[in-house]
């Protein structure tokens, strides 16, 4: 399981995680990766990547712009639906109906696209630009915009 941080534009999250103390801390048995965009995190459980998560509120509410977890090699989802997955509310399987796309432009986001049913992140290439990062975020049926 891996917890991903996703930066805002003009903040060096590694560097600002690993100045506080407390941060520092609550990151002590994990070895973050440092990725262009933000951090990964890798945990050994979906509890223990949400109880992360809750450690590094304060950092989150402030330097973060997406906290994302991956229970898979390239499947993540929204802090709603791994909240779900965890108390058992849901069991997401694919296809699954509720995703996006975030598009990630250097060193930060810059855009979510909303994927219809059925279609697959291919079908969305002409609204990306070269050297782009996408990552297809699976996501409650809470967080998806009414259509």
């Amino acid at each position: 399981m891996n917890v991903l941080l996703i930066q805002p534009e003009g903040v060096d999250l590694y560097a600002t995680l690993l100045k506080s103390d407390t941060s520092r801390g609550a990151l002590r048995f994990y070895q973050p990766d440092r990725l262009e965009y933000g951090i990964r995190i890798r945990t050994a459980s979906l509890g223990s990547a949400l109880a992360l998560a809750s450690e590094l509120r304060w950092y989150i509410q402030r330097y973060v712009e997406e906290v994302l977890f991956e229970p898979g090699e390239g499947i993540f989802c929204s802090s709603g639906l791994a909240r779900q997955i965890y108390e058992r509310d849901v069991m997401p399987a694919s296809p699954w109906r509720y995703r996006c796309l975030y598009r990630i432009s250097g060193d930060h986001m810059v855009d979510t696209i909303w994927m219809d049913e059925g279609t697959t992140p291919e079908a969305y290439a002409d609204r990306i630009e070269p050297g782009d990062t996408m990552l297809e975020v699976w996501c409650t049926r809470e967080e998806y915009p009414a259509g």
